[in-house]
């Protein structure tokens, strides 16, 4: 086959490793700002499909088909995310000649709308959590909320990824949460459909991998803990799910297998499940008819490749395993490594990756490499660390060793947030609700002062390599007399802060990474561009990036620096214009939504500080902004109340 993947970065590079492995070609299909991308360069053919639009590119049925007509492929396969779940693109492959590299249309159809999905599990006697979904009339929903009793979850029938989805405390709150959780819907699916069940107090999160061919086989992989999540968003997973009643383990996963034999499910998939902490008690969630992004860890247990596995039922083969040929081996974690600023809540970051170091032994599937930009038009996961060991103490432990030893430069990452995260207890005895990131006050943050004389020694000791200093030069710090003078390294860390470094001669080496020899020997992952006077180092998860400052540059006079406006709505970071709310003239007061911006997929309201009234809108929806790029500007005097 010739198989186009429908999809970019990690995951494509990931479909292509094994498709090539199988003796298949690839096709990718990208994007503008995705030319220069390591997926376009691994596939056996690269072709355009059109501008960063995702309305005219990754999401554009006719644009894919195209793309597959133009290249000779003959199969598509579609990651996850984008079409992957889209039942018209799954029928419009197939309907074009092409193999559907994932279930049947009529699956991905009948499980992408909640609602349904819930009638089918509670046919195939899948557990469900007491809801309502017969009506959309509000007054109805109100009901029963009553009935089901607060605190009560709304959320969106359609889609998934955390959409669409509110809490609600008590009565007071219901129709202020259901507006909310409509618009988020109908903005992220089109459909505001809606659906109101229990709130399981002290949920966990787990998932059961399936796969299952054309010929009615149907087999199931075990499951998956994914309650570490942040506003419904998974951050950290592992297999198998730990801490669980024998009685809820086996009740998971029989369930999950009767569920996909029920709808002749024959492509990989997940059914996902709460399961109450306090009781072991579970409930059907939702089944995801695609490869998910945390598929590693199962394959890490079971040895086996779901994408080949998947190629291979698209193929018309059958299974080539049946359920008691699945075996599990060890414990594995996988973290979600996105270009997101933890300390300053999470917001998504852009950039080029300047160096990048990744710690041997780990699976390491990344979108990225050392030169590749961060862009505002997709989602912020940039790469996904997986570690795997005998068991699960020993995996989590070598998750931590990973993380000390990963280095990523240039953009800022939640690489140090993981770091500080496997160290919590719910993580250390694997007590985690879906609720534990949201009750707890989020650490990990680090400064640049710890790493500040290891990477001024690492410049030091690369700049002497770099240099043939001759034979005086050879003696390095040599003297007559015991003083051993310390010279000035002038590093500028992100904020702009020059730091004023000594260092002082001492035992050193200098590789990959800096150790440090004396009463203390320690490694800091480290990389060194002299050229660009660039130092990268690494801090338990954190990579601290610093420009060294030349003397000459340091003694200047310094420049006049104007204050700008005080009054104007700035991008807090490089983004895509969503939304503009105001007009010159308008009046605004404190707290008035301005523009909305988009960036990594997630939207971003920016308000006016206090009244005034609007002089200029410098920008239009759809336009991409630069960080610190002024949006709109106020007048310095108005009469605005």
């Amino acid at each position: 086959m010739r198989i186009l993947v429908a999809n970019r970065g990690e995951i494509a590079r990931r479909v292509l490793r094994t498709a090539h492995r199988l003796g298949h070609e690839t096709v990718a299909a990208y994007a503008d700002p995705d030319r220069h991308a390591p997926f376009v360069e691994e596939a056996t053919v690269a072709t355009r499909l059109g501008p960063a639009d995702l309305a005219a590119s990754y999401l554009s049925i006719e644009a894919l088909l195209s793309a597959a007509a133009r290249t000779g492929a003959t199969a598509v396969h579609p990651g996850y995310g984008f079409l992957s779940e889209n039942a018209v693109f799954a029928r419009a492959v197939v309907e074009a000649g092409l193999v559907w590299v994932g279930p049947h249309a009529e699956a991905i159809e009948r499980m992408g709308s909640k609602i349904e999905a819930r009638r089918l599990a509670a046919s195939a006697g899948v557990p469900t959590i007491p809801g309502f979904d017969e009506s959309q009339d509000r007054e109805a929903l109100a009901l029963a909320a009553e009935r089901i009793g607060y605190p009560v979850l709304v959320k969106a029938a359609a889609g998934g990824g955390g959409k669409g989805i509110r809490i609600v405390e008590e009565a007071a709150e219901f129709d202020k949460a259901l507006d909310a959780a409509k618009r988020e819907s109908k903005r992220a699916f089109g459909d505001d459909a809606m659906i109101v069940e229990r709130y399981i107090q002290r949920p966990r999160h787990v998932e059961v991998q399936i796969v299952g061919d054309r010929h009615g086989g149907v087999v199931e992989l075990g499951t998956r803990e994914c309650s570490v999540q942040r506003r419904y968003q998974k951050v950290l997973e592992e297999a198998p799910a730990p801490n669980l009643p024998d009685a809820t383990r086996a009740g998971l996963r029989a369930s999950a297998a009767e569920l996909a034999r029920s709808i002749g499910y024959d492509s990989a998939g997940t059914v996902e499940y709460v399961v109450d902490a306090e009781t072991g008690d579970y409930f059907f969630l939702e089944m995801n008819t695609r490869l998910q992004v945390e598929h590693p860890v199962t394959e890490s247990i079971t040895g086996l490749d779901l994408v080949e596995l998947q190629i291979r039922v698209a193929s018309g083969e059958r299974l080539p395993i049946a359920q008691a040929d699945v075996s599990f081996a060890g414990h594995a974690f996988e973290a979600r490594i996105n270009a997101e600023d933890p300390a300053r809540g999470f917001v998504p970051q852009v950039g080029t990756i300047s160096a990048l170091r990744v710690p041997p032994g780990v699976r390491w599937d990344s979108g990225i490499r050392a030169g590749s930009e961060i862009t505002p038009y997709y989602d912020s996961m940039v790469a996904k660390l997986v570690v795997a060991g005998p068991d699960r103490d020993s995996a989590r432990r070598r998750l931590a060793v990973a993380l000390d030893e990963l280095l990523i430069a240039g953009v800022t990452t939640n690489a140090g947030f993981h770091r500080w995260l496997v160290d919590q207890s719910p993580v250390v005895d694997a007590s985690v609700t879906t609720r534990f990131l949201d009750e707890v006050e989020i650490g990990g943050k680090s400064e640049p002062d710890g790493v500040l004389e290891p990477a001024a020694l690492a410049w030091t000791l690369a700049r002497g390599a770099d240099r043939d200093v001759g034979p005086w030069g050879a003696l390095g710090s040599f003297r007559t007399t015991r003083h051993r003078p310390a010279r000035s390294v002038f590093l500028e860390d992100r904020s702009g802060t020059v730091h004023d470094v000594g260092v002082v001669d001492g035992h050193a080496e200098f590789g990959s990474h800096l150790v440090v020899s004396g009463e203390i020997r320690k490694a800091w992952p480290v990389d060194v561009d002299t050229a660009a006077r660039r130092v990268a180092i690494g801090e338990h998860g954190h990579t601290h990036t610093f420009r060294v400052v030349s003397r000459s540059e340091r003694w200047a006079p310094a420049a006049e620096v104007g204050h700008g406006s005080a009054a104007a709505i700035v991008a807090p970071f490089p983004a895509v214009v969503a939304e503009v709310r105001v007009a010159p003239g308008d009046v605004v007061k404190a707290g008035d939504v301005v523009v909305v911006i988009e960036a990594m997929k997630m939207l971003h309201s920016l308000a006016a500080i206090g009244p005034g009234r609007v002089g200029e809108v410098r920008v239009a929806v759809g336009e991409q902004i630069a960080s610190k790029q002024v949006l709109v500007t106020f007048d310095e005097e108005s009469d605005a109340a």
